[in-house]
């Protein structure tokens, strides 16, 4: 499921949170979130970026998805993704 159906669909703490912390490894809690509301989390979309030792990081393309929906942007979608 791509970021730009799942986003809305998070609890507002989990928005809140990867607002506040875009760019950071995501918390257990809003990883169990978007696992929520879209699935396990498929290593090939768009939105993932790395997984090292501290967790799961969004891609550069979902940072600055997230950072123009805070900003009350309406992000274009990623083409042709998940």
């Amino acid at each position: 499921m791509s970021l730009e159906t799942w986003w809305p669909r998070l609890q507002q703490d989990s928005r809140d949170w990867l607002i506040a912390h875009n760019g950071e490894a995501l918390s257990q809690h809003v990883v169990q979130d978007i696992e929520r509301v879209g699935g396990p989390v498929p290593t090939e979309a768009w939105w993932l970026g790395e997984v090292g030792p501290d967790g799961l990081r969004l891609s550069d393309a979902a940072v600055d998805w997230i950072e123009e929906a805070a900003n009350g942007e309406v992000p274009e979608p990623a083409r042709g993704t998940s």
